[in-house]
């Protein structure tokens, strides 16, 4: 487990994370989500030890992180522009990370450089950004650590290659052990394989919650109600995060629990009432314009 105890981590006169805390479970896919410099790269470099927190720990299986290799050789970080040596080679980077990682696995390496048709002898300068990107993957899940953390790892990959990273993740998990934690700006990406996902908002937790449970909370409401004064009935009993008009139809974002969304529908007798489960990317937009993140406007005249 990953144990991130009230950590801040400041540049100066910008507070980059302020006072989080959260816990990484083993065995699950995790997601971390946020707005652009909300602090995901931040949090991700501090949890394998590269930046010291002001204040607060981060605890990987109970150990201080921070300077202690013990920790570190537990953790694999593949950056959103991983660094590969000046003119040097995929062999040059294994050479490199089994340094580092005792339990390097190079021929599981050079099986899978095989599989995806990757010469590990050629310079990485002449790789493409998606063969950067799939060599990074591939040094991470052969590192033999605990825990992968990925930031931005999809971007830049095709389909074809995104769909067998996943499965190769859920291959790592039932045989190894591995846990994956990843940050991405793509939310169908990560709705399709994180079971855990976290917000992060201005250095901040808005909510750290298992992705079933918060599809299970909050929904969307398209009704055709009898009068006005309904509305003003459903946001007494259910906080609505949304609300927008269309002539008669009325689209509501709300949190609530669906049995009891359900009484309130048999109780006002809706001429029109119809419950969605959100996407992970209409919780995110939702959560956002709450916290007063909407650029809706930048596109009016």
């Amino acid at each position: 487990m990953i144990e991130i105890q009230n950590v801040t981590k400041r540049f100066q006169d910008v507070t980059a994370l302020s006072g989080i805390s959260a816990k990484i479970e083993e065995g699950h896919v995790s997601g971390i989500i946020g707005t652009n410099g909300a602090g995901k790269s931040t949090l991700m470099l501090t949890i394998c030890g590269v930046y010291r927190p002001e204040d607060g720990s981060i605890l990987v299986d109970g150990e201080p992180v921070y300077e202690n290799p013990a920790a570190k050789a537990k953790v694999f970080y593949i950056s959103d522009d991983q660094y590969f040596f000046p003119n040097g080679t995929a062999m040059d980077m294994v050479k490199y990370y089994r340094s580092i990682y005792p339990g390097f696995q190079t021929d599981r390496f050079l099986h899978l450089m095989e599989t995806l048709k990757l010469d590990p002898r050629r310079k990485i300068n002449t790789f493409s950004k998606g063969m950067r990107k799939q060599l990074s993957v591939m040094l991470g899940i052969s590192a033999g650590t605990k825990y992968l953390l990925c930031d931005e790892t999809f971007d830049g990959l095709d389909p074809v290659i995104r769909q067998a990273i996943k499965k190769l993740f859920i291959q790592e998990m039932e045989e190894h052990g591995l846990t994956p934690v990843i940050a991405s700006h793509n939310l169908r990406e990560l709705e399709d394989i994180c079971d855990h996902v976290g917000l992060l908002h201005a250095g901040g937790i808005v909510f750290s919650q298992d992705l079933d449970a918060l599809k299970l909370g909050i929904f969307k409401l398209q009704c055709v109600l009898r009068s006005k004064e309904q509305i003003e009935l459903i946001g007494k009993q259910f906080p609505i995060l949304k609300q927008e008009n269309r002539g008669m139809l009325t689209t509501l974002t709300l949190r609530g629990n669906q049995e009891q969304i359900g009484r309130l529908q048999a109780e006002l007798d809706p001429v029109f009432w119809e419950l969605l489960p959100l996407t992970l990317e209409e919780i995110f937009i939702s959560e956002m314009e709450v916290k007063g993140y909407d650029f809706s406007k930048l596109c009016e005249s």
